[in-house]
C-alpha cells in the first residue's frame, strides 16, 4: 500500500486518540540473566497500562518487519549482514553490552518496522499520536556497528522514511534517553532536513554529545546537545523544555516529530544519575503535546531500566501525548534534585548556541 502524503487525514473512520505498536515478539530478543534490556521490560509497560485503563483505550498496532532495503536507508549492507550472520550462527554479541540471540535479527527488523508503523498510524491520520513499545532500541545504532544495547536505529530508520515515503518535509527527533543518541547523531549530521534535539547526561555513555556538536556541512545547527550534570529532576528537565525544547519546535516547525523516548533519567534508573519522576516525563509530554498543535508525533521506546520507573513514565507519557486520563499514577516519592541554578546556566548557554542558527 502507497503511505498517503503527510497533511492527508481523510479517513471515514474517526483517528484514535492514541495507538500503541506492539508484539509478542518482542519478548523474544534474548540478553541473558542480568542484563538490564530485558523482555521483562515490556510486562511491565503492559502491565500499568491495563491497570491505568490505558491500554484498553488506544488502538492496538502489529507491525511489520522491515526489510534490508529499509534498514539499508539508515545502516552499511556490511552491517546488516553482520547482524543477520551472527543471529544465524546461534548468536554473540557485537561488543560488552549488545548481545545477539538466535531471534535478535528478525526482533530488530521487527523493533524497526514497529517505529514505521507508528509514523504510518499518525501521518496518515489514523491516530492523535503513536508510541512504539519495540525492543531492542535503536538510538545508539550507527551506520555501521551495533552498541548500547541497539542493533538498528529504529527512530532514524523512521525518519528518513517519514521523509521520503510521507514526504513530511523536515523532521525533528527529540532524544531525552538519559544516553546520548550518537547513532542517530552520525546518521543525520550532515543533513538539515532532520533536526535532532538530544537531551542527556554530561560525561555519560557513549562519550557523546557536547554542547559543540552541532551539526556539519549542510546540516551545521541541525543538532542541538543538551548535555546536562548528573541530579537534574523535574525542576530542571521543565526549564530546559520551556528555554529551549520548545522554542527549538517552534523555530523548526516540524513536518513530523519523533521522540527517541527513553526512560533512565528517571530517579529510580539504575544506568544514571537523573532525578526524573514519571510525573515530570508526563509533564514534558504535555509540554511538547501543547507546542506542537496538529504536527504529528509518533514515539519509540527507547532506554529504561527500573521496571517501575518505567512503566509508570510510559503510562504518563501516553496519557499526556493522547489526552487520555489514567487512573493510576506512579507512587510518591521524595526526590531531590540539583539546584535550579544549575539547569538555568545549562540552558542560558545552550539557547545561546543554538540561537546563531534558530530563532529562539
Amino acid at each position: 500500500m502507497t503511505p498517503a502524503p503527510a497533511g492527508q487525514r481523510g479517513s471515514a473512520e474517526p483517528a484514535a486518540p492514541a495507538a500503541v505498536v506492539t508484539d509478542p515478539a518482542y519478548l523474544t530478543h534474548a540478553t541473558g540473566p542480568h542484563h538490564p534490556e530485558r523482555p521483562e521490560r515490556l510486562r511491565a509497560i503492559e502491565a500499568v497500562l491495563r491497570r491505568s485503563g490505558l491500554w484498553e483505550r488506544v488502538a492496538q498496532r502489529a507491525p511489520e518487519p522491515a526489510d534490508e532495503e529499509y534498514l539499508g536507508g539508515i545502516h552499511t549492507r556490511a552491517y546488516i549482514a553482520l547482524v543477520r550472520e551472527v543471529a544465524g550462527s546461534g548468536g554473540g554479541a557485537l561488543d560488552a553490552d549488545t548481545p545477539v540471540s538466535p531471534a535478535s535479527y528478525d526482533v530488530a527488523r521487527l523493533a524497526a518496522g514497529g517505529a514505521r508503523t507508528a509514523v504510518d498510524a499518525v501521518v496518515r491520520g489514523e491516530a492523535g499520536v503513536a508510541m512504539a513499545l519495540v525492543r531492542p532500541p535503536g538510538h545508539h545504532a550507527e551506520p555501521g556497528r551495533g552498541m548500547g544495547f541497539c542493533l538498528f536505529n529504529n527512530v532514524a530508520l523512521a525518519a528518513r522514511y517519514a521523509r521520503d515515503v510521507h514526504g513530511t518535509g523536515r523532521v525533528l527527533i527529540l532524544d531525552w534517553d538519559v544516553h546520548h543518541g550518537n547513532g542517530t547523531q552520525e546518521a543525520f549530521y550532515r543533513d538539515p532536513t532532520v533536526v535532532l534535539c538530544s537531551i542527556h547526561q554530561e560525561h555519560w555513555y557513549p562519550g557523546t554529545g557536547a554542547m559543540d556538536e552541532m551539526g556539519a556541512g549542510p546540516g551545521e545547527g541541525a543538532t542541538v546537545n543538551i548535555p546536562l550534570p548528573a541530579g537534574i529532576g523535574d525542576g530542571g528537565y521543565a526549564h530546559i523544555w520551556e528555554e529551549v525544547v520548545l522554542p527549538l519546535v517552534r523555530a523548526v516547525a516540524p513536518g513530523l516529530v519523533l521522540v527517541s523516548a527513553g526512560y533512565d533519567a528517571h530517579h529510580a534508573d539504575p544506568l544514571a544519575g537523573m532525578r526524573v519522576t514519571a510525573r515530570g516525563f508526563g509533564r514534558l509530554a504535555r509540554l511538547l503535546r501543547d507546542a506542537v498543535g496538529t504536527t504529528p508525533v509518533a514515539a519509540a521506546l527507547e532506554g529504561g531500566y527500573d521496571l517501575n520507573g518505567l512503566a509508570y513514565s510510559v503510562a504518563a507519557t501516553l496519557e499526556a501525548l493522547s489526552g487520555i486520563p489514567a487512573e493510576m499514577g506512579e507512587p510518591p516519592a521524595t526526590v531531590e534534585e540539583a539546584p535550579f541554578a544549575v539547569a538555568a546556566a545549562r540552558a542560558r548557554e545552550v539557547r545561546r548556541r543554538a540561537g546563531a542558527y534558530w530563532r529562539l
